[in-house]
């Protein structure tokens, strides 16, 4: 320390102590596994308190030229305004923070150019890693040749079988909304779709239509709408499909947004919902059960994924495998899918 009104630093915590600067940088500074073994317990406490004492900060600089790391993580998603991101989002920071890095977020809107340059910036804040959650299903946006060069892994969506990935079963989740409409004795149903390059809205439709072509009950294609994942998205497949003269009885959007959508164009149509119309939604946002009739949802563990991808990016900084994870999600029935209308179908 120079002065009393100084920055405090290493040298003078260690100076304090009577200890060599190494020692006190890797019980401050190190990684986190470093850091548990780099003094005895007793001098360990002793650094930290007198640290603490001090009000001594990291010089991330000068900590990112000693160990060539950043402890810095770039996370990409379409919109940090989704609350499903939002809350993946708050697990990667949360996690993040409890492996001493920090992270900051940028929106790729889900378009492809804008996917590209926002990897060309985050690359730029010479990261340590990367956590993608706007992956396309072409993995297009994937094939820079810096990023290559650079641990990442996707998270929410999937993109192929290459690219490591933290994601809910959505195969699953849609067949456990499938299984429940067959159980309510559900045969016209449809699906609202989301989005087709992503991994979640196509995964999740798979899952439902796969359930009910094994029930020997085939969606027709004009009972698949895709579009955005938002409630105006939703409110607008949900027209078209409820509108037809033989409309469907059950319908099951991909996500609860889309959800809301079909609740509005249900409104709208004079219809009520779990007796006119059964309805599931998916990701059991904390809107789900508190809307005036509670929505069937599948429940996935957003936060559990964002703390998950982190965990493995930094299996990959280290250079060990990062492994792809799927979790599994849990169908959570209200009453927005109403009571049987008939027997249950295999």
């Amino acid at each position: 320390m120079t002065d009393e009104s100084g920055p405090v630093t290493l040298q003078g915590i260690a100076g304090r102590l009577g200890l060599h600067v190494s020692t006190v940088s890797r019980v401050l500074n190190g990684p986190a596994g470093e850091k548990g073994r780099a003094a005895s317990g007793e001098t360990a406490r002793r650094i930290r308190e007198l640290a603490d004492e001090l009000g001594y900060r990291p010089n991330p600089h000068a900590t990112s030229l000693r160990t060539r790391r950043s402890n810095l993580v770039g996370v990409l998603f379409p919109r940090l305004s989704e609350i499903v991101v939002a809350t993946i989002y708050e697990g990667i920071e949360e996690e993040a923070t409890e492996h001493g890095l920090s992270t900051f977020v940028t929106n790729t809107h889900d378009d492809p150019t804008v996917q590209r340059e926002r990897i060309a910036m985050v690359l730029g804040r010479r990261v340590d890693g990367l956590i993608i959650g706007d992956a396309h299903l072409d993995g297009a946006a994937l094939s820079d040749p810096a990023l290559q060069r650079t641990p990442f892994v996707l998270v929410n969506r999937r993109a192929g079988t290459d690219h490591p990935s933290v994601t809910c079963d959505d195969h699953l989740g849609g067949r456990l909304v499938a299984e429940h409409f067959l159980a309510l004795g559900h045969r016209q149903v449809a699906v609202i779709a989301g989005e087709p390059f992503a991994s979640t809205g196509a995964d999740r439709t798979a899952g439902f239509l796969d359930r009910y072509r094994e029930a020997g009950l085939p969606l027709p294609a004009d009972r698949v709408r895709h579009c955005g994942f938002d409630t105006s998205g939703g409110r607008q497949a949900a027209l078209a499909l409820l509108s037809h003269p033989e409309r469907p009885t059950a319908v099951f959007a991909v996500n609860d947004l889309a959800a809301i959508g079909v609740v509005g164009a249900a409104r709208d149509l004079g219809l009520q919902l779990g007796r006119d119309l059964a309805l599931a939604g998916f990701n059991d946002t904390p809107l789900a059960a508190e809307l005036p009739v509670p929505l069937t949802s599948v429940r996935s563990p957003m936060a559990e994924l964002g703390r998950i991808a982190v965990r493995q990016l930094l299996l990959s900084i280290a250079g060990e495998p990062a492994t792809s994870q799927r979790l599994r999600p849990e169908l959570m029935a209200r009453a927005s899918t109403g009571a049987p209308i008939g027997p249950p179908l295999a």
